[in-house]
């Protein structure tokens, strides 16, 4: 019986490099930097704020609610009824309990709709609430 040959030589053998190992640290390092990146939430519309001479950088800010000039609330880049505030807003927070709500209000809406939606908040558990404006 004959036995088949390795196609290799005994010297290309030797010489092969593994890239398994640098693949899995590679692999993990990706992991880690998915999972440590912060990514800013946007409301989903412009809002023309108003200016403020003692506005302050919000670090904390994981909930934004947007007003916009027609008093429509926009959370997550869609349209949100005022009775369905509420709700999303707890889910948002039960997200992130350290987190708080920015409210960017457009300078031409009403003030009944920035008191519902701090209203809503509130009942929904949060009491850190901040209005955005422009510095």
């Amino acid at each position: 019986m004959r036995r088949l040959s390795n196609p290799l030589s005994r010297n290309e053998q030797e010489y092969e490099v593994d890239i398994t190992p640098m693949l899995d640290v590679v692999f993990i390092m990706l992991i880690f930097f998915i999972v440590t990146a912060t990514f800013t939430k946007e409301s989903g519309i412009e809002v023309d704020r108003p200016q403020a001479a003692t506005a302050q950088l919000q670090e904390k800010a994981n909930i934004l609610v947007a007003i916009n000039a027609n008093d429509d609330i926009w959370i997550d880049r869609r349209q949100v009824d005022v009775r369905a505030l509420r709700p999303i807003i707890e889910r948002l927070h039960a997200e992130n309990p350290k987190g708080s709500v920015v409210i960017q209000a457009d300078r031409n809406s009403r003030n009944e709709q920035l008191v519902r939606v701090m209203d809503a908040a509130r009942a929904a558990g949060v009491y850190e609430i901040a209005i955005a404006a422009q510095y």
